[in-house]
């Protein structure tokens, strides 16, 4: 049984060449270890061909390079804001009262507290509501127990400055006196500042885990969500009737203007709170929230996902199993699954018997459907 989990292939073969410790290959393994048989030395770079990686694994390269590349090329590192976000499909499954509460969300322009067990679909939520609606790319915030509004809304790289102040004046740098000047240059905007420039059509923005933050920051948050705006304090100490900032993608070429040092919204934001339900919120703050929990996907938006994820490409008999499987897993008894863990099963499970090109896989398929399933103290 070890030797079949192992890769199987002709017993005796296998036996008159095997070393006792030596670990026999498995024929779709990529990575044999050092120890493999006939392993021999490390390959030339880029001579060995990788299997292509799941869609929503896809990061910053809308082509894939083209057969002898190995993709480092200066055309294969684009710019942050040209980086496409491959961790989302662009499906959201969700039942009619999901887009209710959504709905009134965007109606009222409130902000959406959704709740629910990680793998529920927060995140994705906000990045469906962008995609669907045009509204470009989500601006996230990801909290932790050190956040700040201030973090938030902007930067202002003081120490930046007085480096460069230094320097000017010692005659070690060529940044012109006017630019070191201009505090505009040292400023960054942060999601939540970015989130409320005017524009003509709101962004969307998502507060990640907002569970995790101080106690303070809730409270912090009402003023700017009821007020739309906020104040830069440097630039109205400066006197400066107009400055430019960097926004929160960090791309200098967009600066954006700030008047008097102060921002306001002309569309107030699409702004998604995501709480895995770990804390209670001031009664203020919920007040102000349009309350969503999300539950568990059920077993035909779970179907729905892998067929958005996958395409055509993997048939429902190849994973139908796996899907029965999840659900007995993740069941109210049962461990905490994400939607993720199924993907990357039905994912491998395709890409093994493609590469062995045979489907006598049972134990193979257990082996990594155990892998993927639990946490791997379990295994």
């Amino acid at each position: 049984m070890d030797r079949q989990l192992d890769g199987g292939g002709d017993t005796e073969a296998a036996d008159a060449t095997h070393v006792p410790g030596e670990v026999e290959p498995a024929p779709w393994w990529i990575y044999r270890g050092d120890a493999a048989p006939g392993s021999g030395p490390p390959p030339a770079v880029g001579s060995v061909r990788l299997p292509d990686p799941p869609p929503w694994r896809l990061f910053g390269v809308e082509d894939p390079p083209a057969d002898g590349q190995d993709g480092e090329s200066e055309s294969f590192a684009p710019l942050p804001s040209e980086r496409r976000d491959g961790a989302y499909s662009g499906e959201f499954y969700g039942n009619a009262k999901v887009y209710n509460v959504v709905n009134a969300a965007i109606y009222l322009r409130r902000p959406l507290l959704v709740t629910g067990k990680p793998g529920t679909g927060k995140t994705t939520l906000a990045k469906s509501i962008a995609s669907r609606l045009g509204l470009g790319p989500v601006l996230r915030w990801g909290v932790t127990s050190r956040s700040t509004l201030r973090e938030g809304l902007y930067e202002y790289d003081v120490l930046g400055r007085l480096h460069d102040i230094n320097l000017h004046r010692q005659g070690a740098t060529d940044i012109p006196e006017e630019f070191i000047e201009d505090i505009g240059n040292y400023i960054r905007l942060g999601p939540l500042g970015d989130a409320l420039l005017r524009r003509e059509r709101p962004r969307v923005l998502l507060i990640d885990e907002i569970d995790k933050s101080d106690v303070d920051l809730p409270n912090d948050l009402l003023h700017v969500f009821e007020t739309g705006g906020f104040e830069i304090p440097e630039l109205r100490r400066a006197q400066q009737p107009t400055a430019w900032v960097t926004p929160a993608d960090g791309d200098r070429d967009a600066r954006v203007e700030i008047r008097d040092g102060f921002v306001r919204c002309a569309q107030f934001p699409i702004v998604v709170l995501t709480s895995n339900g770990e804390r209670a919120f001031p009664a203020a703050f919920r007040r102000r929230c349009v309350p969503l929990v999300l539950q568990a996907p059920d077993a035909d938006a779970l179907e729905r996902i892998v067929r958005s994820r996958l395409g055509t490409a993997v048939s429902r008999e190849r994973y139908a199993d796996l899907l029965a499987r999840y659900q007995d897993a993740s069941g109210p008894e049962g461990v905490l699954l994400s939607p993720d863990q199924l993907l990357n099963a039905v994912r491998l499970r395709s890409q093994v018997r493609d590469r062995l090109g045979h489907d006598d896989l049972s134990m193979t398929e257990k082996m990594l459907a155990d892998l993927l399933f639990h946490d791997l103290d379990e295994v």
